[in-house]
């Protein structure tokens, strides 16, 4: 009798976890069928936020100097960045992540080096998203280092965080990751790769370039270049959908003078070149290119969110 009874309650509990389920089951697809996910639910697997954070401290740290350009602080963040490309997986060009140049600055021959990785597209490798972001700043002056946390430890932080995204979900397009040198003293790192890009510039179908994307007071940041490229607006109408950042398309037009950012970073080379641009960046705050551009200034919330837009933001074109 006991086992009997005993046999009863099995198949009662059964039945009752089976119809909890398929409850929870039918609730779970009526509310995706109704509501999209709140943006942190969305977000949440996209990006590392402590990563960011730590790749941004130590490019920011007064260990580097603030990476000038040529300088033993410059050698230390390339090597940091060849070091995260390498541990994240990316591919090399011809057996190495670095692409070495020289340049003449004030009668001192420079040696520089963009650092360069990819992940192969699954469905059109031979087309390209390129992503870059300049790891060199100011350096040390008059007995200050000038650390460029926002400007641009923020952007590099972010390609690695894309990398890192796009490595655990191949994208369809190959996309390459470039860290490029000596952008504070003309582009030059950006002029070089566009020159000796490893792969055929029209075969590129965009360059993604990212210059400052850490904090603004208005909680804003622009994307510049749909002026000159209008069909890629179309594709980004609703890039901030689930973003609490407020997303603004300008600063490309020429009547803007100053702030006309159409060849203000090293997007610039690429257009020059007739590849469809879109720059991301803040306008600039009171600690440009200022000593007091420290790690500490940095709004985690606002990085953060901003490197989940880098990652719509290709997902957008994939």
């Amino acid at each position: 009798m006991k086992i009997f009874l005993t046999n009863i309650l099995i198949t009662i509990v059964v039945l009752l976890l089976c119809s909890c389920n398929a409850q929870n089951q039918t609730a779970a697809q009526k509310g995706d069928q109704a509501t999209m996910p709140s943006a942190s639910k969305v977000s949440f697997t996209k990006v590392d936020s402590s990563q960011v954070m730590n790749d941004v401290k130590y490019l920011a740290s007064d260990d580097l100097e603030g990476r000038g350009v040529g300088t033993k602080g410059a050698t230390l963040a390339a090597q940091f960045i060849q070091q995260r490309f390498d541990q994240l997986g990316l591919e090399k060009f011809n057996d190495s992540f670095f692409q070495s140049f020289s340049i003449i600055k004030k009668g001192k021959d420079l040696s520089c080096k963009n650092v360069v990785g990819k992940i192969t597209g699954s469905k059109h490798p031979n087309k390209y998203i390129i992503l870059t972001a300049h790891y060199d700043h100011l350096g040390f002056h008059d007995g200050k280092i000038f650390n460029g946390a926002d400007d641009n430890a923020s952007g590099v932080a972010a390609i690695m965080a894309a990398a890192k995204y796009f490595k655990n979900n191949p994208p369809k397009h190959t996309l390459i990751f470039v860290a490029l040198d000596a952008e504070e003293v003309g582009l030059e790192g950006a002029k070089y790769f566009v020159k000796n890009n490893p792969v055929k510039n029209e075969n590129v179908l965009l360059n993604i370039n990212l210059d400052m994307i850490s904090r603004n007071k208005a909680n804003e940041i622009y994307i510049c270049g749909t002026h000159h490229y209008p069909i890629l607006k179309e594709q980004l109408i609703h890039i901030d959908a689930t973003s609490p950042i407020q997303v603004k398309f300008g600063h490309d037009t020429p009547d803007l003078g100053y702030n006309d950012w159409t060849n203000s970073s090293d997007h610039a080379p690429f257009h020059k070149e007739k590849i469809p641009f879109i720059y991301l960046g803040v306008e600039d705050h009171e600690d440009y290119h200022k000593h007091t551009d420290t790690f500490e200034k940095i709004d985690y919330s606002f990085l953060y969110h901003s490197s989940i837009l880098v990652i719509d933001l290709v997902l957008a074109f994939d």
